[in-house]
């Protein structure tokens, strides 16, 4: 962020980690994608957690709480598109890319919801029933239910392709403007762990060439 500008990045950056709930139907005021969300309401720096022991655990910035509650909302709806995947395609290069991709993001899960903890934030998630970009849909879940072999394949790559593209933008936000060493950590292995998945997806499932 060049000096000079009147928004704070910690709020800057949160606003944009949560760009997707507003374009799913959150708040019509445009100024509401300038606010921190509610979990994170207190100013960039100032959340600190504190470990199950007692220890305190850093500083969590508003920027901190909105990826960690985003990162795992995205997960908890790419789980189920990479449970049916067993079940409706005997490829095994599509069976060992969702193990795959569905181990990595369980670790990843477990660790964003211990940060989570650690940070104070309330233990609901704020982004039950919003729609964004990355997530798949109950009416995607239906269509992937429908389906099997190639067609199955094609939808697949596609939900994969979507979330681990939006995962890896906004984990790069969170390096950006992140504060908490750990929750930074963690978004540099989800930058990491994307990029090499998403290259994995191109290789089973070539992307269209852009036109």
């Amino acid at each position: 962020m060049r000096a000079g500008l009147a928004v704070p990045s910690g709020l800057l950056a949160a606003a944009l980690l949560l760009a997707g709930c507003a374009a799913a139907g959150g708040s019509a005021d445009p100024a509401d994608d300038r606010r921190p969300p509610a979990a994170a309401s207190a100013p960039p720096g100032a959340i600190t957690g504190t470990t199950a022991g007692g220890t305190t655990a850093g500083a969590f910035s508003a920027t901190d709480v909105a990826w960690l509650q985003l990162t795992v909302a995205m997960a908890e709806r790419l789980l189920p598109v990479l449970d049916l995947v067993p079940a409706r395609t005997r490829d095994p290069a599509w069976r060992g890319l969702a193990a795959g991709v569905g181990d990595t993001h369980r670790a990843d899960l477990s660790r964003a919801r211990r940060l989570l903890s650690d940070s104070g934030a309330p233990a609901t998630n704020p982004h039950e029933g919003h729609d964004m970009p990355g997530m798949a849909t109950a009416e995607d879940l239906a269509a992937l239910r429908g389906a099997d072999g190639r067609a199955f394949e094609r939808l697949v790559a596609g939900h994969l392709r979507a979330h681990l593209g939006q995962a890896v933008r906004i984990a790069r936000a969170e390096q950006g403007a992140g504060t908490h060493p750990a929750t930074t950590a963690l978004a540099a292995a989800v930058v990491r762990e994307g990029t090499a998945e998403l290259a994995r997806l191109d290789r089973l499932d070539p992307p269209a060439p852009v036109r």
